[in-house]
């Protein structure tokens, strides 16, 4: 079965719209980190946050009044997906697509907010309007509402290569016939406790920027927004394999895992390469792989310009891909090592020939996963 993307939103700390946003990163701009605070703690964190203005134009509906940021960015990205593939959902179209979406963090900001209430005052101070943002399908029942979508609907939660795994979800489901398309959206939004969580684990960076591939790694820094494709049978750029993911239970077996995936999707070498370096550990992993398996690939890295959102990282590297391999060109990689021996792109925007890209998804918590587009 052919499976192919017909459109694509995003909402990004670089802004909303495909071309707009990919323009952007063809410069060799990059996102403006923001300082996040708390009220109980002196600690504060940089973060890559949505400008404010990029989900005003969103439709009146009922569901989106008290929406957490994650719906509303989720929302943002999953309508100009089905804007951009020309796909208007009517009664004949509605329970012939299905609707993927992929999370790791959650709406944690009315969690928290939905806590610290019961923390402070007690259960009976619980705000019920508060409590159906805190579960992680949250998201996916707003944008399935909104849109009108009777058929499957999945949350699937996992870490940085979950946007990966929610594609791999959808070509299984339109493996069945009945289906005519899959929304894959995957979103998240950022937060103080978030950046602390990670800042515990050792895996975030004081200031930026983000420096890919550098040895020792120095760190990652949160962003949130959204990425959402629309795959369907016909489309611009067809998803040729998915690989399935692997797992790693010590970072010494990162490498090795990741080498493995893309030797299955690259077996007569990789051309162009979208890499989920962030700054952390994830970075060696995939700068060992592509040097035993695609050693004359040209590599990006989108994370130092739009920083580590987890939940939607992969499919805007999915997006970046297909914008590639679209358009012919390649942004500059930013802030990488310039002693890292592998072949990057920049200073400036590159001019490719490649009729294929590969993406690859690391993440910090056990998982990893690929696939591979050709035009």
């Amino acid at each position: 079965m052919s499976l192919r993307i017909a459109g694509a939103g995003w909402i990004t700390p670089l802004g909303r719209g495909i071309e707009n946003v990919w323009e952007r990163l063809l410069r060799g701009e990059e996102a403006v980190a923001q300082t996040i605070s708390d009220a109980l703690e002196e600690k504060k964190y940089p973060v890559f946050l949505v400008p404010s203005d990029v989900s005003k134009d969103l439709p009146p509906h009922p569901r989106l009044r008290r929406a957490s940021a994650i719906s509303r960015f989720a929302a943002a990205a999953g309508l100009d997906a089905l804007a951009d593939a020309g796909v208007k959902i009517d009664a004949e179209i509605s329970n012939r697509i299905a609707l993927v979406f992929a999370v790791s963090n959650g709406g944690v900001i009315y969690t928290k907010r939905f806590y610290h209430d019961v923390v402070a005052s007690g259960a009976q101070s619980a705000s019920p309007l508060l409590f159906p943002e805190t579960v992680f399908n949250a998201s996916a029942s707003h944008l399935a509402a909104i849109l009108g979508i009777t058929g499957a609907s999945y949350t699937l939660v996992g870490d940085g290569a979950v946007g990966i795994l929610a594609i791999k979800m959808a070509a299984d489901l339109m493996a069945n016939e009945t289906l005519d398309y899959c929304l894959v959206v995957g979103a998240e939004e950022a937060d103080w406790l978030l950046c602390d969580a990670y800042h515990r684990w050792r895996l975030l960076k004081a200031e930026p920027p983000i420096e890919p591939f550098r040895q020792p790694p120095r760190g990652m820094i949160l962003s949130e927004g959204a990425g959402a494709v629309l795959l369907a049978r016909e489309g611009r750029v067809e998803i040729r394999t998915i690989h399935p993911g692997a797992n790693f239970s010590r970072r010494e077996e990162t490498s090795e895992q990741m080498t493995r995936i893309l030797s299955d999707l690259a077996p007569a070498k990789a051309e162009v390469i979208i890499a989920s370096a962030n700054g952390t550990f994830v970075d060696l992993a995939e700068r060992n792989a592509v040097l035993h398996e695609s050693p004359e690939a040209i590599v990006y890295a989108p994370k130092p310009a739009l920083g580590e959102s987890v939940g939607p990282s992969a499919i805007w590297q999915v997006i970046i891909a297909a914008q590639a391999l679209r358009t012919k060109r390649l942004p500059p990689l930013l802030h990488a090592d310039s002693e890292a021996p592998l072949r990057v792109s920049g200073p400036a925007a590159e001019k490719i020939s490649a009729q294929g890209a590969i993406v690859l998804s690391g993440s910090v918590n056990q998982q990893m996963a690929g696939l591979h587009l050709s035009t």
